[in-house]
């Protein structure tokens, strides 16, 4: 079967909220965001995360993820510990997520899905739409 967040392009699993470029028209999902392509899901992805350190200050694996996926909803120290191994950091060293943001991407939909299916094109396309203006 396979993963909703793979089915609705949305590889992040973002609850639904905010009007994001590349929204399908007919949602049919009623709690995840559904996207036209992987690519907008990405790019939803990616520009969530450069929020979370422009506004928020956060700086670390621990505090990014922690923030991503609360423990009330998730086990969040595996979350954390997986992802700071995939980027090589530990959990609370500093990071720019700008220089780590493919890396990220790529860890958090491994997290999310159980697998990450995308080419390298696929992420560097969303990431580049995220980091975009």
């Amino acid at each position: 079967m396979i993963p909703r967040g793979i089915r609705n392009n949305n590889p992040g699993n973002i609850r639904k909220g905010n009007d994001w470029r590349g929204e399908i028209g007919n949602q049919t999902d009623t709690a995840f965001e559904q996207y036209e392509s992987p690519e907008y899901g990405i790019r939803a992805l990616g520009k969530i995360l450069l929020s979370y350190q422009r506004k928020y200050g956060l700086d670390t694996v621990r505090k990014l993820i922690t923030r991503w996926a609360p423990p009330n909803e998730n086990n969040t120290d595996a979350y954390v510990n997986g992802v700071a191994r995939s980027l090589g950091v530990a959990p609370d060293d500093p990071i720019r997520v700008e220089e780590h943001l493919p890396a990220l991407v790529v860890a958090i939909i491994q997290h999310e899905n159980g697998q990450q299916p995308y080419p390298d094109e696929v992420i560097a396309a969303g990431v580049g739409m995220a980091l975009e203006a």
